[in-house]
C-alpha cells in the first residue's frame, strides 16, 4: 500500500496482497478508524474514486490500482457508534526509529519485535501511543505495512510476531488461535510454589465490577484456561523465577493463574496487590517477560526466536542471585500433564476405579444372567431359590416386642 497525500485528497495504490479484495474489506485492513458509513458517503458522493472512476464498497479492487481519499481535514468528523473519527497523525523520526529498534529477527513473511514493557499492543480508550501505530514505521518499499497477529499486555515485554503480508496473517493466526504456537514466558513470582513444576488448571472469567479488564477462577461461568509452570530457581522462601507455558490463551492467563495459586508476579499490583512488590532493590515493575516463541513459517520451516530481557528484568535476576543460562537451559518438551506431580491422585484414583469394574464384570461372569426381579439368590449352602409374587416378600415378618 503505497500512500500519495496531497492537497486534494490521499492517494492508495493496491498492493499484490489486496488483489481481488472487496473494497470494504481493504479499508478494514488498512483504514480500520474509518467506519463502514463514512465508506459509503464518499461513496455515494463521489468523493471515493479507483483510477479516477466512482466505486462503491463493495466492488474489488486489483494490484496496481490507484484509490483515491477526500483529504482528512475535509473528511465529516463521523466514526464507529458516532464517535469523532480520528485520523492517525504520521509517526515522527523518532518514532520511527524507537519501532526500528525493537526488530531482532526478519523474514519473507515475517518481523520478530522484543516489546518493551509500558507500550500496549493496540490502541483502545485513552491510548494514543501503541504498538499498532507504530508498525507505520516497518511498512516496505510498497507502503505495505506489517499486520498483528497476536497480543502482549501492555507491562509484559518480549517477543511479539507480526506478519508482512495478509496471507502470512492468516496464516500465523491460524497457529495461535490452533495452539500450535509454543510460547515460554520467564516471570518471577512472590514466594515459591510447594510443587516445582505443575499444571493449573483454573477456569478464567471477567471479574464482575471489577471497573476494568480483570479476570478470576470462576469454575462455573469461566472458560477453561491451562497454564504449564516449572521453577527455574529460587531465593530462599522469598522468590521464585518460574517459566510459564500457556496452553491456553486467556486474557490476563498467566497473571490470574499464579496469583490464583498464591504467587502473584512481582509487580503486579492489579492482581497481587501491595503483597506483590519485593524490596531490597526489586524493581517495582512487573517481571513478565515473553521469552521465547516457536512457531512454523508458511514454509513449513520453524521460526524460533529469543527475546532479550529488559533492563529491570535482568537486574532484578542478578540481585537474587539468579543466572539467565539456567532458564534457556531448560527444554522445550511438550506438557505431559500424566507426568506431572499433581497428577498422581487422578491417576490413583482412576486405577481403583478401573479394578472395581474389572472385578464387577468378574462377579456378573460367574453368575452369568442376571436372575429376574423378586428373586431370592441361593444362599451359599447351596439351597433352591425361593421366589414370590413381583411386589411382595417371601420372608415372615417378626412378630412386634412386647411391652414391658
Amino acid at each position: 500500500m503505497t500512500v500519495s497525500p496531497s492537497d486534494t485528497g490521499r492517494s492508495f495504490i493496491v498492493a499484490d496482497d489486496d488483489d481481488g479484495i472487496r473494497l470494504d474489506r481493504w479499508f478494514k485492513r488498512h483504514l480500520p478508524d474509518i467506519s463502514f458509513n463514512l465508506i459509503s458517503r464518499w461513496a455515494r458522493t463521489g468523493q471515493l474514486r479507483i483510477d479516477g472512476k466512482r466505486v462503491a464498497p463493495g466492488d474489488r479492487v486489483q494490484t496496481g490500482q490507484m484509490l483515491r481519499l477526500p483529504p482528512a481535514e475535509a473528511s465529516p468528523a463521523e466514526g464507529p457508534e458516532g464517535r469523532p473519527l480520528r485520523f492517525v497523525e504520521p509517526l515522527t523520526q523518532a518514532e520511527t526509529s524507537f519501532v526500528q529498534d525493537m526488530v531482532f529477527a526478519r523474514g519473507r513473511d515475517w518481523i520478530i519485535l522484543n516489546k518493551p514493557p509500558g507500550l500496549a499492543t493496540q490502541g483502545g480508550t485513552k491510548t494514543i501511543q501503541h504498538l499498532d501505530r507504530l508498525l507505520d514505521g516497518l511498512a516496505d518499499e510498497q507502503g505495505q505495512r506489517p499486520k498483528l497477529v497476536h497480543r502482549l499486555d501492555k507491562d509484559t515485554s518480549g517477543v511479539l510476531l507480526v506478519a508482512r503480508t495478509a496471507r502470512a496473517a492468516g496464516h500465523f493466526a491460524k497457529s495461535f488461535a490452533g495452539r500450535t504456537a509454543r510460547k515460554v514466558y520467564w516471570a518471577l513470582v512472590v514466594g515459591v510454589p510447594s510443587l516445582t513444576e505443575g499444571m493449573i488448571d483454573a477456569p478464567l472469567a471477567k471479574q464482575p465490577g471489577s471497573g476494568g479488564e480483570k479476570m478470576h477462577v470462576d469454575e462455573k461461568e469461566g472458560l477453561p484456561a491451562k497454564t504449564r509452570y516449572r521453577q527455574i530457581d529460587r531465593a530462599g522462601n522469598r522468590a521464585a523465577w518460574v517459566e510459564l507455558q500457556p496452553l491456553t490463551g486467556r486474557t490476563h492467563q498467566l497473571r490470574a493463574h499464579m496469583a490464583a495459586i498464591g504467587h502473584p508476579i512481582v509487580g503486579d499490583a492489579k492482581y497481587g496487590g501491595p503483597a506483590a512488590f519485593l524490596t531490597g532493590g526489586i524493581s517495582r515493575k512487573m517481571h513478565l517477560h515473553a521469552r521465547r516463541l516457536r512457531i512454523d513459517g508458511t514454509d513449513g520451516k520453524a521460526i524460533d526466536q529469543t527475546a532479550e530481557l529488559p533492563a529491570h528484568f535482568a537486574e532484578s535476576l542478578a540481585t537474587l542471585g539468579f543466572e539467565q543460562m539456567a532458564g534457556d537451559n531448560l527444554p522445550l518438551d511438550n506438557p505431559d500433564p500424566a507426568k506431572l506431580p499433581e497428577t498422581k491422585a487422578r491417576r490413583v484414583a482412576a486405577a481403583a476405579k478401573t479394578a472395581r469394574k474389572a472385578r464387577k464384570g468378574e462377579r456378573r461372569a460367574r453368575g452369568e444372567v442376571a436372575a429376574p426381579r423378586g428373586t431370592v439368590r441361593p444362599k451359599k449352602t447351596g439351597a433352591p431359590p425361593r421366589t414370590s409374587a413381583p411386589g411382595k416378600s417371601s420372608a415372615t415378618k417378626r412378630p412386634p416386642r412386647p411391652k414391658t
